[in-house]
């Protein structure tokens, strides 16, 4: 499987590769991504009837099509831990402050998690297999899977993968009282917006290949090391790992670290993208960037991705030259 292009839309600067070797830092504990001029994607008065995450999603996916030169995708699948949450959001409080009366269809309807890949679709007129995973922080590794899986059994030849979330203020101040966010040492609450194509035909402009992808349930250490051990990673191999200065989050990776990887060099993705749902999308795209650009630890050939959530879900994905 061929990673043929990828973008981004974050709190560095959008559909832009200057992070690589000029990153943008963000020193509050809440960071909202940077939005491109939407017009070459969107227009003002499509836009207007759009929350946020729906506008990202459309930019870095006509972005990443007009890159490959593909007009219609196989299969559109797309990974959200929170969907159109602004959407969501401004119905539930119309219904609080109208009583349940006079409310608006546009929030309704883009409230929910399909509306980004339906979007996506209505506007590249593109009438194949269309699917959306919530799944937390594993959603964009749910969708990812599901890709890999069609394009090896030839279902497929291609798929416009994704992963968006959207982070508002409302929201943020929950999940700084639940203790998920807002730590001291931890990384900005962000928000993320990532499209990738995946194909099963080499082009001389791919980034790199998509060796596997695997999902784990509350893994043990022991399935961390049989699921590591088929992977036969190459020995100049970087993990991306998803520690974010939260020590109960980085605990889940530095015990897997410690027990398999021990010498392992790492890069920590979240450094420069911040934490949601969706930033192992960011760290998937900026593993195939670097790789690409031959600018990993030791000009290392492959790069590991580990994503890890709280409540027990984990996901591995090996790219290489």
């Amino acid at each position: 499987m061929y990673v043929q292009a990828a973008n981004q839309i974050s709190i560095q600067n959008p559909l832009s590769e200057e992070w690589i070797d000029a990153p943008l830092t963000c020193s509050d504990s809440y960071c909202r991504a940077q939005d491109p001029d939407f017009k070459p994607y969107v227009s003002p008065i499509e836009g207007r009837r759009m929350g946020k995450v729906l506008k990202r999603a459309l930019a870095v996916s006509l972005k990443t099509l007009r890159d490959t030169g593909i007009e219609h995708p196989d299969a559109i699948i797309t990974g959200t831990g929170l969907g159109s949450v602004e959407s969501t959001e401004a119905f539930l409080l119309d219904m609080c402050k109208n009583g349940e009366q006079l409310l608006k269809p546009t929030h309704f309807m883009q409230s929910t998690h399909n509306t980004i890949g339906s979007l996506v679709a209505i506007q590249t007129k593109t009438h194949g297999y269309n699917s959306t995973y919530s799944h937390k922080q594993i959603s964009f590794e749910s969708a990812l899977y599901d890709a890999f899986v069609q394009l090896r059994a030839g279902e497929i030849g291609n798929a416009l993968v994704e992963g968006h979330d959207g982070t508002t203020p409302s929201y943020f101040r929950m999940l700084e009282l639940i203790g998920y966010v807002g730590n001291e040492g931890q990384v900005a609450c962000s928000e993320a917006s990532m499209a990738t194509l995946i194909s099963s035909t080499p082009s001389d402009s791919d980034l790199c290949q998509l060796k596997a992808v695997k999902l784990m349930h509350r893994p043990s250490i022991d399935d961390w090391k049989n699921a590591i051990a088929r992977l036969d990673l190459p020995s100049d191999t970087v993990v991306f790992t998803g520690e974010n200065g939260h020590a109960a989050n980085d605990r889940l990776y530095s015990d897997v670290l410690t027990a398999l990887l021990p010498d392992v060099p790492t890069v920590r993705y979240k450094q420069w993208f911040g934490e949601c749902y969706s930033a192992s999308a960011l760290g998937f795209y900026a593993a195939a960037h670097l790789l690409k650009a031959g600018k990993l630890p030791g000009n290392a050939s492959a790069a590991l991705l580990l994503t890890m959530d709280l409540d027990g879900d984990a996901a591995l994905t090996l790219l290489a030259r």
